[in-house]
């Protein structure tokens, strides 16, 4: 049987000052900022009735990331408000609805000069970070780990980028783009936090939060459980505290979903013992917008105490809900889910259908009265990858 571990935090309790990053107030100052920038629309919120009533839950909503601001993925909306708020503190205004344009005007760009943005990327947090130096008008330099599609580099390149794959695993490439950001003089727009460098990562995840609110002005209920795919651990942590300060003791049921070869949240959740766990060497999962073996600080701050279960899964789950969301039952809505976006699918789908799951399905009170919500955090950034699972499997 393909691999699944799980570990149950019922007993932890979300830490107030943690969520106080993630309110409903610092949410809507992202999403004020997020509507001034080109192309903003919020993304849609899917319902698949059909799969719902075939897995036996009520509900089932998918918010699909891969329509955000033509980037195939959520990861924009973390880098633009991180350079915002480096370009806006450096002139001591406001990051609101007016700062783009103020950003963008001749005499700002003469001011602040040319600014060069740097980090570390598997491709999506990469090419968010690219886009937004280009749409400010400033340079961008973006490594990536070994391993990386060259799909993902290109995107990257086509939005202005000097980029390149490395041989390094993702934490050390984070390593490298921290290192040349003191030597050069760059910014580093990392999305995960170490003691020291917090400030940051804190608005990267501010600006995840942005898809969050789009949800919950859409729902006319709250969803019952929230399934949540982590690398580091930051959109996780983003949209688990926006719900855990948004309904308060009515939050949702969080399940929080990694890879078998990255579960660094997982080994940290279990040993429950005030430390991180981090995983070393190589992360062989296809899943590679997953694999960071190093949680993020300030995200782990509001997990522990909001993530209600911690799952870690082999490359067989992203697969099955690749083709869950990608080839719908009759009626629904088509999702093209890559292999980030669409694992927490094939966890619920898992634990909803294995025989050996029941014993967790009931523990998390999934049934017939769930209400689920998904976020399919990319679309198809490896097309051969995509493809070759749909038809394949």
């Amino acid at each position: 049987m393909p691999q699944f571990q799980y570990y149950l935090n019922f007993h932890h309790q979300p830490d107030p000052k943690a969520l106080a990053l993630t309110s409903p107030e610092a949410t809507q100052a992202a999403h004020a900022f997020h509507t001034s920038l080109p192309g903003y629309a919020p993304t849609p919120l899917v319902s698949l009735d059909a799969q719902a009533k075939h897995l036996g839950i009520a509900k089932l909503w998918v918010k699909d990331e891969s329509h955000r601001f033509g980037l195939n993925a959520f990861k924009g909306l973390g880098g633009s408000y991180a350079i915002a708020e480096y370009l806006c503190g450096r002139l001591d205004i406001p990051v609101d609805g007016k700062a783009f344009s103020l950003l963008t005007a001749p005499e700002t760009r003469e001011k602040l000069g040319q600014i060069t943005f740097v980090t570390a990327t598997d491709g999506n947090h990469g090419r968010g970070v690219a886009w937004a130096a280009r749409v400010f008008g400033h340079k961008s330099v973006v490594y990536m780990p070994k391993g990386s599609a060259l799909e993902r580099l290109e995107n990257i390149r086509a939005q202005g980028a000097q980029a390149e794959i490395t041989d390094l695993n993702y934490d050390d490439a984070v390593r490298l783009a921290s290192q040349m950001a003191e030597e050069r003089g760059w910014v580093l727009i990392q999305d995960t936090a170490w003691d020291g460098y917090e400030a940051v990562p804190t608005h990267i995840m501010q600006g995840y939060t942005t898809l969050a609110w789009e949800i919950a002005q859409e729902l006319d209920q709250p969803p019952t459980h929230l399934f949540l795919q982590a690398g580091v651990g930051s959109v996780a942590g983003a949209v688990s505290g926006y719900f855990a300060a948004l309904y308060g003791d009515q939050r949702p049921v969080t399940v929080i979903c990694e890879p078998d070869q990255a579960d660094c949240l997982y080994r940290t959740a279990k040993a429950d013992d005030g430390n991180l766990h981090f995983v070393t060497g190589d992360m062989n999962s296809m899943m590679a917008g997953l694999c960071c073996g190093e949680p993020c600080t300030v995200s782990w701050d509001i997990l522990q105490g909001v993530g209600d279960c911690f799952v870690s899964c082999a490359d067989h789950y992203a697969a099955r809900g690749m083709i869950l969301l990608g080839k719908p039952l009759d009626g629904d809505p088509r999702v093209i889910s890559g292999e980030s976006g669409a694992v927490t699918a094939g966890v619920l789908e898992g634990l909803l259908t294995e025989a050996r799951l029941a014993d967790l399905r009931d523990k998390l009170g999934l049934n017939e009265t769930s209400r689920v919500l998904l976020i399919s955090t990319e679309g198809d950034t490896d097309r051969e990858n995509y493809h070759r699972i749909l038809n394949i499997f």
